[in-house]
C-alpha cells in the first residue's frame, strides 16, 4: 500500500478508538476547527507530497551525487543486508532523535517558531492534530533528516515502515484517548504526556516533552514534565488568540507575521524531569 492508504487506515482506526474510550467526552467529534484540521490532514498527508514529488526526487538525486563525488558517504552500507527488524529499530531510533532535535529548534528559533505556532494553536487535541502543521515544517524536517538517514544506507522498506509507525504513534500522542502505557512512558510518548507539551501555561517551563515517538530523549535531556494526576487547564500558547481560525489564513500567517517573538512564546526555561507517577 502507498503511504496515503496507510494514513487512511490508521486515521479510521483512531476515529473508532476515540469514540470507544475518549479522555474528554464533552469534546465530541465535531469539535472546534474540525473542518480546518481535516484540510490539514488531506493537504499535508497527500496533496503536498504529490505537489513536491518531482522537486524532492530532483533534490535527492543531486544530493546523492554530490555526497558520492565528495566521498562523504563512508557509512552508506552500514545497514545494507541487515535484517528488516534491525534496520527498522535503527531507523526509528536515529530518525526520532533527529526529529527531537528539529522539534527543539522549532520552539527555540523565533523564525521557525512562527511556523510551528500553527500546530500549537489547536484549540483541542485529537488524532487530527497530528497533521495540523504548516507545510514549511515538512521542508525543515526532510531537509535536516535526509542526509543522516542516507548515511545509514539501509533498504527503503524498513524506512517506509518507520514512517507508517511514526504516523500511527503521532496519531496516538494527539488522540483524545483515556489510555495509559505505564512504565513504558519512560520510553514512548503518550497522549497524557504529550498533552503537557501543548500546555498554554508555563508550568514546568514552556520547554517540555518534545518527543515524537520516543519520550526517552526528554528524560535524558531533562525536558520531561508529566504530572500524571491532572491535565493542563488550557492548551495552546501565550498569545494564541492572534492566530486566524481558518486553514488558508493559518498557512499565510507565518509569512505575514515576520516580527520578533516574545520570550513567553518560545521555550526559555527547562523543567526538572518528573516521572509518569508525578514524582520529581
Amino acid at each position: 500500500m502507498q503511504y496515503w492508504h496507510w494514513l487512511a487506515v490508521v486515521s479510521l482506526a483512531f476515529v473508532l478508538l476515540e469514540r470507544l474510550r475518549p479522555a474528554r467526552a464533552a469534546q465530541g467529534t465535531f469539535r472546534p476547527e474540525v473542518a480546518n484540521d481535516l484540510a490539514y490532514l488531506v493537504f499535508n498527508g497527500h496533496v503536498w507530497a504529490v505537489l513536491t514529488a518531482g522537486l524532492v526526487g530532483w533534490f535527492a538525486a543531486r544530493t546523492d551525487g554530490a555526497l558520492d563525488a565528495a566521498a562523504l558517504l563512508p557509512a552508506r552500507a552500514a545497514l545494507a543486508d541487515r535484517p528488516f527488524w534491525l534496520q527498522f529499530v535503527v531507523y526509528l531510533v536515529v530518525s526520532d532523535l533527529l526529529q527531537w532535535c528539529v522539534h527543539v529548534l522549532l520552539h527555540r528559533v523565533p523564525f521557525l517558531w512562527t511556523f510551528h505556532k500553527v500546530h500549537h494553536a489547536a484549540p483541542v487535541l485529537d488524532w487530527m492534530a497530528n497533521f495540523r502543521f504548516h507545510w514549511m515544517e515538512l521542508v525543515v524536517y526532510r531537509s535536516l533528516l535526509y542526509v543522516p538517514l542516507l548515511w545509514l544506507g539501509g533498504d527503503p522498506a524498513p524506512l517506509f515502515a518507520v514512517a507508517v509507525f511514526a504516523t500511527a504513534w503521532g496519531h496516538f500522542n494527539h488522540a483524545n484517548l483515556d489510555v495509559g502505557i505505564g512504565p513504558l512512558g519512560y520510553v514512548f510518548n503518550s497522549p497524557r504526556m504529550h498533552l503537557w507539551h501543548h500546555d498554554a501555561s508555563n508550568e514546568g517551563g514552556t520547554a517540555k516533552n518534545f518527543g515524537i515517538v520516543l519520550s526517552v530523549w526528554d528524560w535524558l535531556f531533562r525536558t520531561a514534565y508529566w504530572p500524571r494526576d491532572r491535565a493542563p487547564a488550557r492548551i495552546g500558547y501565550p498569545g494564541d488568540r492572534d492566530m486566524p481560525r481558518d486553514w488558508l489564513r493559518q498557512e499565510l500567517f507565518p509569512l505575514t507575521r515576520r516580527r520578533g517573538v516574545p520570550e513567553e512564546d518560545g521555550a526559555p526555561g527547562l523543567a526538572a524531569p518528573r516521572g509518569p507517577g508525578g514524582a520529581a
